[in-house]
């Protein structure tokens, strides 16, 4: 492991990747705000770094199969993970021009 390999470092790495997506709106963490990594002076939301897993929590836009973006986004986290296993959750769709959640 490289020594900037720490949870912190590896959260807001996956976090930035995923921020890049096109049809990422926004990370979320959760319903019960478990997908976090604490980190100092907060945490990084949206990101649970775990032993032997990462969980990754999105708002995606409207328009596309849920499953192929969260397909793209595990191949895009896959080199940032090393070992670990990566779970995405699509935590809410937005829909139109101005971003009205589709959840109740």
């Amino acid at each position: 492991m490289r020594d900037d390999e720490t949870p912190e470092n590896i959260a807001r790495r996956v976090a930035d990747a995923v921020a890049g997506h096109p049809d990422v709106v926004e990370l979320s963490v959760g319903g019960f705000s478990t997908l976090a990594t604490p980190v100092p002076g907060g945490i990084v939301g949206g990101v649970a770094v775990r032993p032997t897993e990462i969980e990754v929590g999105v708002v995606v836009r409207y328009g596309r199969a849920l499953l192929e973006i969260s397909a793209e986004l595990r191949r895009r986290l896959a080199p940032l993970a090393g070992d670990r296993i990566v779970h995405v959750s699509v935590e809410d769709v937005v829909v139109g021009p101005g971003g009205a959640r589709s959840g109740g």
